[in-house]
């Protein structure tokens, strides 16, 4: 029995029990809820067996005893009350079996309850701290969300029930790990910045762990005064050390932004994981470069705010529908990371599919046209930029200008010539690469048979691609909207 608890756990134990009494045999509460049990035979229904025992744990309530036996049906239920549970309530091992009883059923029973009373106890503990640990992954999630939808004053709210504290200003570092990795570099992170980096599980992709990092001077150390990368490079800053302390993670790091800007900052951070990937050292940071949002101008914020605004005023018909709010957070989702939208917002594909449907009725574009989507993407980006980037254009009263005039302007055309320097490097194929990919919707399949080579040739051009422009092409968050902008702006000048 003992062996059986070590090993194999109350499920063990309990079949165990049940094949002694050729019946079924269970854990029960004090109100007769089935806590665990093992199936019962094809002469012993599970099910039946179950209620027999929660009509004695009843009974047994009813006469204030502490063990009890049930005959009925030619059965007989055997209650016994379990030692050593330890979790704050009765627990009472139930046991059903043909009459006449087995012999020395009893007496085995009563041997019983101490090895699974123990299995219990510490099955009980570890399902608590199975619990904690989800309620605090779901919490970080939450604080995350809430950053990346730009609602810090609730995210302040919400972290302030976990620790750290929320930093300001901040860098955002994305650690790829391998295998089930991540809950061990999780802790390795935690150790070595010394708790002072707010770190989240990634709710999208499974392998990713999101670093919200204090701006700090480069060193950090971990607790008892050793530097994070004691005797690997000490006095690393956290991301170069975790890179060093665990072998074949990869690391994408942002540059210092404030709080606010988390989501642009997590953007950065993901294309700098893109270059680490075909990197010695595995890790990388976020090359300075200005986003086309914070070049659009007036002209850019007016056109935003007239191309969101049937999204941003509109009201639900019902209560239970999703609002303007939802609506805008559930479309930057979707633009970030695609059909990973589902796990990132915690909703099934068909809502994401209803909601999308809404969303292009309510803007009248097709969503899944490229080009809809980086307009989109631009406008978000434009109404999401700081406000020392956004114009006030509360007194501008002329009408709002079209794409092609926003995207004509000198600040996105100086921006455009500077991504089209960068591709330059890459070779003469490598610009008609990137205008057939974004052609043909950013498919591979299409890309490839237009290009004449096969997928995964096309595949190789395009991870090429990402450690020249330092960004993410094939995984979203994907710089496929700022290509498509920039090479638009370009035509536009020809």
């Amino acid at each position: 029995m003992y062996r059986l608890a070590r090993t194999g756990g109350s499920p063990e134990l309990l079949g165990w029990l049940a094949r002694r009494a050729d019946g079924w045999a269970g854990l029960l509460d004090g109100d007769g809820t089935v806590l665990q049990a093992v199936a019962g035979t094809a002469r012993w229904p599970g099910q039946d067996a179950a209620k027999l025992a929660s009509r004695a744990v009843r009974e047994l309530t009813v006469r204030g005893a502490r063990a009890y036996s049930l005959e009925a049906d030619g059965r007989t239920a055997l209650l016994l009350p379990l030692d050593g549970a330890g979790d704050g309530r009765d627990t009472l091992l139930a046991v059903v079996a043909p009459r006449p009883v087995p012999d020395r059923l009893a007496t085995l029973l009563a041997d019983a309850t101490m090895p699974l009373g123990l299995a219990w106890s510490s099955e009980s503990v570890e399902r608590k701290r199975r619990r904690v640990d989800l309620a605090e992954f779901r919490g970080r999630e939450a604080v995350l969300h809430l950053l990346m939808t730009g609602q810090l004053s609730i995210a302040h709210q919400v972290a302030g029930a976990l620790r750290p504290r929320l930093p300001d200003p901040v860098r955002v570092c994305v650690v790829e790990c391998t295998g089930g990795q991540r809950d061990e570099v999780a802790r390795i992170c935690a150790d070595a910045s010394g708790g002072r980096t707010w770190i989240v599980r990634c709710p999208v992709y499974a392998r990713h762990l999101i670093l919200i990092m204090p701006v700090e001077p480069d060193a950090v150390s971990a607790p008892g005064g050793r530097g994070a990368g004691a005797g690997r490079g000490d006095g690393a800053p956290l991301d170069r050390a975790v890179a060093e302390l665990v072998e074949d993670c990869v690391v994408g790091v942002s540059e210092a932004v404030p709080l606010s800007d988390t989501a642009a900052a997590y953007r950065q951070a993901f294309h700098a994981l893109a270059v680490a990937r075909g990197l010695p050292d595995r890790h990388a940071r976020f090359g300075s470069a200005p986003e086309p949002a914070l070049v659009a101008g007036a002209a850019g914020a007016r056109w935003a705010d007239a191309l969101l605004a049937p999204l941003l005023t509109h009201l639900p018909r019902r209560s239970q529908d999703p609002g303007s709010q939802e609506l805008a957070a559930t479309l930057a989702s979707w633009l970030a990371f695609s059909s990973h939208a589902t796990q990132h917002l915690k909703i099934h594909r068909n809502t994401l599919a209803a909601r999308l449907k809404l969303i292009g009725e309510l803007l009248g574009l097709d969503l899944n046209r490229l080009a809809g989507q980086a307009a989109l993407d631009l406008a978000l980006c434009i109404r999401a930029a700081p406000a020392r980037h956004r114009p006030d254009v509360r007194r501008e009263h002329t009408a709002a200008p079209d794409l092609d005039a926003v995207l004509s302007g000198p600040g996105i055309q100086d921006w455009a010539a500077q991504q089209l320097r960068q591709i330059a490097p890459a070779g003469p194929t490598a610009e008609e690469t990137l205008r057939t990919w974004l052609r043909c919707e950013a498919q591979l399949a299409p890309t490839a048979a237009e290009l004449g080579i096969s997928v995964p040739g096309t595949r190789k051009r395009l991870v090429r691609l990402e450690a020249v422009l330092h960004r993410s092409l094939l995984r979203t968050p994907s710089a496929r909207y700022d290509l498509w902008t920039a090479f638009r702006a370009a035509d536009l000048l020809a």
